[in-house]
């Protein structure tokens, strides 16, 4: 990309700077220059920074033109300027009718995507009307037992004009399935349904601990759906791999771009040996990743995911499409930055997030609320987080240009080091047998604490500043922004419908739907085509878990793995 003569004329000159500069550096405004994950700051960065970057290849091999191999600088040619990413707005809360009222409420305010929260006791398979749902029905996302509830949640909502994202993991199969029932029902072609399904088991088994199945079968429901949707639903995504809940954890940038990319390949070997096609398959996979609070870095991260995928599906996996070269993604700012201290600060803190997700070319974005580390989000702070988006799109002119910050020294070097460093965690994961036994062995488990630990101290030490928490604190702070509560007669509602709902059903053919589901647990045959069955008949979730309970056992961690959560 530079010449080499070029580079030792640099050289010279930045000796001479360097002596310079050397009367300015006994003052400094911070005891260490470094990164959110730890990572130190050369103090200036020039060409001769970018390793290989004398090389004349250098330039089509790493970074190249956007919407071309290997996609460095984004996945579309003319990215924002064609069409902005999709604003979405994470929401579900109470009960299905409350959700439904807040859906139309953001789309009345310009958000162009829905994003559904669930419940606890949906994420973890159990109904409302169980024991162990006692006190979490409804708190920190939607309640969704059966096809009836997802019916009132997507009410006089066009499911063949709304792109929906669903966070949920273990269960993914039955809510995806209800969904898809429900646009059936408003006589929607499956072929025109968007929207993407978290569907990420294994970041749960190394971070967020939402699991139910055993890691095995987990992974069979996701490529019997995967399966299913290349066929029938082509414009849905039926996986996010979710780095987002790694980096949440503790992980650094790097660990959150290696670990992240690592199960991708897991799901990808996995529908591989299940006989589907690669270029079927992988044009619907996306990713979902963290906007933290070190701009530059996150960049750089978004940027060097791009690359390393792109070379893996074309050069290992052997994919020939192009598409399935493309990493998509969607992003959320980092629900571990916003403090519970002088809260509208966190306003402040999504707006950068969001502003580094919009420069490394997300697809989506959500924007965390203000008030999330109290509640849910109350309406108002919603709103203004949606507005944060808005803003960034239309008055800050960041989509004007594709990939503006593509060729600065400081960004191209630390791109090429975030890859570098995740092709190192790649080697040390193979060398350990892979994903599955890494997490058996809690490999993942225990390089996340280390570095959450390692960040505490730097917060305890003062090496590291969180405005409001260990400096410029307000001595008695009250906080006095609203937040939203949910009403503590809504776990008695919501229990009441779904016991209604299943005594009202027909429970013969309930029992006919789930006796096969369990014959296609048993065997090989397509879990996901049985799943739609159930759903149609309004089996609940609960339900269809507990006959996959029965059949495939629930996963326990192994004691390292314990040891090292």
């Amino acid at each position: 990309m530079f010449n080499k003569n070029f580079i030792a004329r640099l050289k010279e000159k930045l000796k001479e700077w360097d002596k310079s500069a050397e009367r300015f550096r006994a003052k400094k405004s911070m005891p260490r220059f470094f990164t959110v994950s730890g990572e130190d700051i050369n103090e200036l960065y020039t060409p001769d920074s970018i390793k290989g970057g004398d090389d004349e290849n250098y330039y089509d091999e790493h970074i190249g033109l956007p919407g071309q191999f290997p996609y460095t600088r984004g996945v579309h040619q003319t990215l924002y300027r064609s069409k902005l990413w999709t604003m979405r707005q994470f929401a579900g809360m109470g009960t299905p009718a409350h959700t439904n009222e807040r859906f139309k409420y953001i789309l009345a305010q310009g958000g162009t995507g829905l994003s559904t929260a669930f419940d606890l006791p949906t994420l973890m398979g159990y109904d409302s009307d169980h024991e162990r749902s006692l006190g979490e029905v409804g708190k920190c996302g939607v309640a969704v037992d059966t096809l009836a509830d997802m019916e009132i949640i997507y009410k006089d909502i066009d499911l063949g004009k709304v792109s929906t994202s669903m966070t949920i993991n273990s269960p993914a199969s039955m809510v995806l399935a209800m969904y898809l029932v429900v646009a059936e029902k408003q006589g929607v072609d499956l072929k025109d349904v968007r929207g993407t399904l978290q569907n990420d088991i294994l970041k749960e088994y190394i971070a967020q601990k939402e699991f139910i199945f055993p890691p095995k079968p987990s992974i069979r429901l996701i490529t019997d759906m995967m399966s299913y949707c290349s066929e029938h639903v082509p414009q849905w995504n039926t996986i996010s791999i979710s780095g987002y809940h790694i980096r949440e954890a503790g992980a650094t940038a790097v660990q959150e771009l290696a670990f992240t990319l690592a199960d991708g390949f897991c799901y990808i070997e996995s529908a591989i040996a299940d006989g589907q096609d690669v270029d079927e398959f992988a044009p619907r996979l996306s990713f979902f990743f963290n906007a933290h609070s070190d701009f530059f870095e996150e960049i750089a991260k978004y940027r060097a995911a791009r690359r390393i995928f792109a070379k893996r599906m074309k050069n290992k996996y052997g994919a020939k499409n192009p598409k399935s070269w493309l990493l998509r993604f969607h992003t959320q700012t980092a629900g571990c930055s916003l403090t519970a201290q002088q809260p509208e600060n966190n306003i402040v803190r999504t707006a950068i997030q969001a502003l580094s997700g919009v420069l490394g070319g997300t697809q989506s974005l959500h924007t965390n609320s203000m008030d999330e580390t109290l509640a849910l989000p109350s309406e108002k702070a919603a709103l203004i987080a949606l507005r944060t988006q808005q803003v960034i799109a239309y008055e800050t002119g960041v989509a004007n240009t594709v990939d503006p910050l593509g060729g600065s020294y400081f960004v191209e070097s630390l791109t090429d080091k975030m890859e570098a460093e995740a092709e190192k965690y790649f080697d040390e994961i193979d060398k350990r047998g892979g994903v599955l036994q890494c997490i058996e062995d809690g490999f993942f488990q225990k390089d996340i604490a280390r570095s959450a630990y390692q960040h505490q101290m730097e917060l305890e030490k003062k090496e590291r500043v969180i405005v409001g928490v260990n400096d410029f604190v307000l001595e008695n702070e009250k906080i006095d922004i609203p937040v939203l509560k949910i009403d503590k007669n809504v776990e008695r509602d919501q229990s009441a419908f779904c016991k209604k709902i299943k005594a009202e059903r027909d429970n013969t053919k309930v029992q006919e739907t789930l006796a096969i589901l369990r014959e296609a647990a048993k065997s090989d045959g397509n879990t996901f085509e049985t799943i739609m069955d159930c759903a149609r008949a309004y089996v609940s979730v609960g339900e269809m878990c507990d006959v996959l309970r029965e059949e495939w056992g629930e996963y326990s961690e192994t004691q390292a793995a314990m040891s090292a959560s």
